[in-house]
């Protein structure tokens, strides 16, 4: 209840450009959902100088809502989540094995975190998730069914059941490749609920371990109407809603910093170095 008493709606909203009369409905999950994705930008700052970022409700909205910052899984769905629950919708917060690359999806450790919403008289179920930084993440909730392709923004997604030794249904989410007009799996998960310590943990993990993608280099992304861009290390990646993709590379430490700021729109933390020498 704490995290809900300390959320402020109406400076969430503002900070993602939403406007219209807050409901807990299908309408307003979709349009804040894609509000939220386009309004703050995915980014591991924190996690680069190896420190894992804070949780706390009022931390996050510090951080995400009045400053120009963004970051990761944890803390994008863990805001969202509470400004679901200050609009009145119930939210469960799911552990997810993200198996993009992956031989096998046992191969992964449940580092991810999604979100299950439901709505007050609504009987359908959503899988929602404002924080999977990649190509393939979810612009709009879709509804917990498998088998059926929907279409959210300008992705299209699915999911699916797959096989495994556990009590519960294994759910896949999976992405459609325009370019292999194929199907790619993202993440896996059931419908257990996790718990805030459980993220706390991994969070630390994820966020301080020297083996951790997201400690190794920089990671940066946006979404926009025409566009998903992605920074990750030196190389920077245009990938266009017609399935078009522009890569380079940056040149030195000035065009990182000023692409930070221009085009995603971060400060860097002052003192911070983004490119290795």
């Amino acid at each position: 209840m704490s995290g809900i008493l300390r959320f402020d709606l109406d400076e969430y909203l503002r900070r993602i450009g939403w406007e219209g009369e807050p409901r807990a409905d299908l309408a307003t999950l979709r349009s804040v959902h894609l509000a939220h994705l386009r309004g703050i930008p995915f980014e591991n700052l924190d996690a680069l100088r190896r420190i894992a970022p804070s949780l706390d409700p009022a931390d996050l909205m510090a951080k995400l809502v009045h400053s120009r910052r963004g970051g990761y899984c944890y803390e994008h769905n863990t805001l969202f989540a509470g400004a679901l629950e200050a609009l009145g919708f119930k939210v469960t917060r799911l552990g997810a094995r993200v198996v993009v690359g992956a031989d096998r999806i046992e191969s992964r450790p449940r580092t991810h975190m999604a979100l299950l919403v439901e709505a007050p008289g609504d009987p359908q179920p959503y899988l929602a998730d404002v924080g999977f930084g990649a190509i393939g993440a979810l612009l709009e909730p879709v509804p917990l069914t498998a088998g059926v392709g929907f279409r959210d923004a300008e992705r299209r997604h699915r999911l699916v059941h797959a096989p495994h030794d556990g009590p519960l249904q294994l759910w896949v989410l999976q992405a459609h490749d325009q370019v292999k007009d194929d199907w790619a799996d993202q993440y896996a998960f059931t419908l257990e609920p996790f718990e805030q310590p459980d993220f706390e943990v991994v969070n630390w993990h994820i966020g301080t371990n020297p083996r951790s993608p997201f400690t190794q280099r920089v990671y940066v992304q946006s979404v926009t109407v025409e566009r998903h861009l992605l920074l990750h290390g030196r190389l920077l990646t245009e990938t266009r809603v017609d399935g078009e993709i522009v890569e380079r590379e940056v040149m030195g430490e000035a065009e990182a910093r000023r692409l930070l700021d221009e085009e995603f729109g971060i400060d860097v933390p002052e003192g911070m170095t983004l490119l290795p020498r």
